[in-house]
């Protein structure tokens, strides 16, 4: 029901629609009255009678007062301070201008030896003055405030500099009102900020409700991710939405302001901190060379060039067949360059890897001496109901960019891999493992670039993954999609599996299995549970019928696994990074995987399905597909048999490989 509007509203919605210019003469008007006025009112209290405006001469000083005041005001700024969102600064402003008039009239009254105006006097006039000067704005704006759209009462966990910054710039705003502060220093507990009183967490359920809290603000922006998760376990059982201001970084760099509330990063959830990076490691094959990314437009490419571009390459190529994608991330890339004063020639390039003479044109053109190869295709249900392109791309493409790398003397080819290439039952996992398997194979044959690959588990926010997908889904109302109740998969931060290739590649000898330390894995159940908590909705189920957001499961989908591996077999070895592991895994002989990959080409240009995963069968140890084939055109072709008759588009494209 809409709430009806009385004459103060109709009079204070008008007020606000007055122009910035009228507002000023409005102030201007009642500061010509109130200054007078309190004079006036100093004289007649110091008599204790009302005194008449012309005895003594008291029109004189009130002139006086007038002419000084309005002036300083004006100099000081005081009418154009915006009302509602008055601050320390326009206080000051009034007291300054008030303080400059008594002194001036008192000292014109000294001179003259007026009767009525002594030192008590011009001290009443003073604190008059400035009660009605100021507080005739800070009325209005109490006014303006009320009138104004609905203020959520926030809680603000953190009474640190974050904190009263935090409080600050809200009370500036017309979203949030802090109403407590929460901070775990016993210290700080029971003392006042900003006129705002600091409690201590357990208090917090109870808070809640005496306060109408509607959501946390978290301020605490340098604590570890550790530290963070407890703080947001104990959050979690409140059923109200928990967010945070940006991390302390962004502050730093002024890429986010205080009062840019976020949600919760998913990543604190993990509880996982960083490892510093080792600088040696980022710079061997980066700093002053020549680098190119293929795939540089998708995630984990993106964020890799990202952070290549802050380690000083001489060039960074950026390679990739989407030209949305090339766009976005080179406009991005060249910004963070201006803005850093990078020097860094950044070349934008579209290609497919498809392509083995575009690939090598480019290395030999640019000189490069290091390539992360990122292009994949890795969306699992994808790749499995588009076969032959997935073995195209994964696994032809790598190994196009392999060869053009060897050809035209690249130093370090780095692989970006992934744990479904272990034990793989999807096509998906089985191209990547046989995209490892062929850069194993041409280090085995002998070759002055060193080939790699680093494996690593899920990425949080990468595109596709299930974080950005159950937070949309919460935002809908539900439900949340989950596959199944007990799957698992390991995750880590986009910035921090970036940061990670780049130290492996720098440790390869040739033909290195690179294995990130994915830590804990996460059932993504509990994690869909929650997101919903820490955005302020409750689950509904069996428990709790009147909950807001159903989680659903789904069953698992046409070739996925409960749980990934990281590791074929158990034999592993550290590295100079506490994080990145050395796996030692068997491999073939090139010409085994040369005969191997003839006959998988033959497969494809026949669109032969069948034959192709049985050529992956035989090279891939673990593959064991789940399920029939799900090709959508090979089922179609399948279950037509008209399709094969006269004018059919036969699909034995003769595409080469080296072409």
């Amino acid at each position: 029901m809409l709430k009806k509007e009385n004459g103060t509203d109709r009079f204070l919605s008008s007020a606000l629609q007055l122009s910035r210019g009228t507002k000023r003469l409005v102030m201007l008007a009642a500061d010509i009255v109130m200054i007078p006025f309190a004079l006036w009112s100093a004289v007649s209290l110091q008599s204790g009678r009302p005194v008449s405006p012309g005895s003594h001469g008291l029109w004189y000083f009130l002139a006086a007062a007038l002419s000084l005041s309005v002036p300083v005001f004006v100099r000081l700024g005081l009418y154009r301070a915006v009302v509602r969102f008055m601050g320390t600064r326009a206080v000051m402003a009034v007291v300054a201008g008030v303080s400059i008039s008594p002194l001036f009239v008192a000292g014109i009254a000294l001179a003259v030896k007026s009767e009525p105006i002594g030192l008590s006097t011009a001290v009443i006039y003073w604190a008059l003055a400035t009660l009605y000067v100021g507080g005739s704005r800070f009325f209005a704006r109490y006014l303006l405030q009320m009138n104004d759209h609905p203020r959520e009462r926030v809680a603000i966990y953190g009474a640190g500099e974050a904190g009263a910054r935090l409080a600050a710039a809200l009370m500036g705003g017309r979203g949030f009102t802090p109403a407590v502060f929460v901070d775990d220093s016993r210290v700080l507990q029971g003392s006042v900020i900003n006129g705002i009183e600091v409690r201590s967490p357990v208090e917090l359920p109870s808070l809640v409700q005496d306060l109408e809290i509607t959501r946390v603000l978290l301020a605490v922006p340098s604590v570890s991710r550790r530290r963070r998760q407890k703080i947001l376990k104990r959050l979690e059982s409140l059923a109200i939405r928990v967010q945070t201001m940006p991390d302390i970084s962004d502050l730093i760099s002024g890429r986010a302001r205080v009062d840019e509330i976020q949600e919760v990063d998913v990543a604190d959830l993990l509880g996982r901190d960083p490892v510093p990076p080792n600088e040696k490691l980022l710079d061997a094959c980066i700093r002053g060379k020549n680098v190119m990314v293929t795939g540089a437009g998708g995630s984990i490419g993106a964020e890799l060039c990202r952070q290549i571009i802050e380690l000083s390459p001489q060039r960074l190529l950026l390679f990739e067949l989407s030209e949305l994608a090339l766009y976005t991330v080179h406009k991005e890339l060249c910004l963070i360059a201006e803005r850093e004063g990078l020097g860094v020639e950044i070349v934008p390039l579209i290609g497919s890897v498809h392509h083995r003479n575009r690939v090598r044109e480019i290395l030999d053109c640019f000189a490069i001496d290091t390539v992360y190869h990122a292009a994949a295709y890795k969306h699992v249900p994808i790749v499995e109901e588009n076969m032959v392109e997935g073995i195209y791309n994964n696994v032809y493409g790598t190994w196009n960019a392999a060869e053009a790398a060897l050809e035209s003397g690249v130093e370090t080819f780095v692989l970006v891999s992934t744990d479904k290439a272990v034990s793989p039952p999807n096509v998906m996992g089985a191209t990547k493992r046989m995209a490892e398997l062929v850069l194993q194979g041409m280090h085995e044959r002998g070759s002055g670039t060193r080939f790699c690959m680093v494996r690593f588990g899920n990425v949080l926010a990468s595109s596709g993954s299930v974080v950005p997908l159950f937070r949309d889904q919460i935002k809908r109302g539900g439900p949340v999609t989950v596959t199944h109740p007990e799957i698992i998969r390991y995750f880590m931060t986009i910035p921090e599996a970036a940061q990670l290739v780049l130290q492996a590649g720098s440790m390869a000898k040739g033909g290195d299995v690179f294995v990130l330390d994915m830590g804990k894995p996460v059932r993504i159940a509990d994690l869909a549970r929650r997101m919903i908590h820490l955005m302020g909705l409750s689950v509904r189920d069996d428990d709790n019928p009147d909950g807001d957001i159903e989680v659903l499961y789904t069953g698992l989908r046409p070739a996925e696994k409960l749980y990934e591996e990281l590791l074929i077999g158990d034999n592993v070895a550290g590295t100079e990074h506490p994080r990145i592991m050395r796996a030692v895994e068997d491999c073939m002989p090139w010409l085994d995987i040369e005969v191997l990959l003839d006959q998988l080409l033959k497969a494809c240009e026949a669109f032969d399905c069948e034959s192709a995963r049985g050529v992956l069968r035989e090279a891939v140890a673990g593959y064991r597909p789940s399920s029939s084939i799900r090709d959508l055109v090979h089922d179609r072709s399948s279950n037509n048999p008209a399709a094969a008759g006269p004018g059919k588009v036969t699909p034995i494209a003769a595409r080469r490989v080296s072409e």
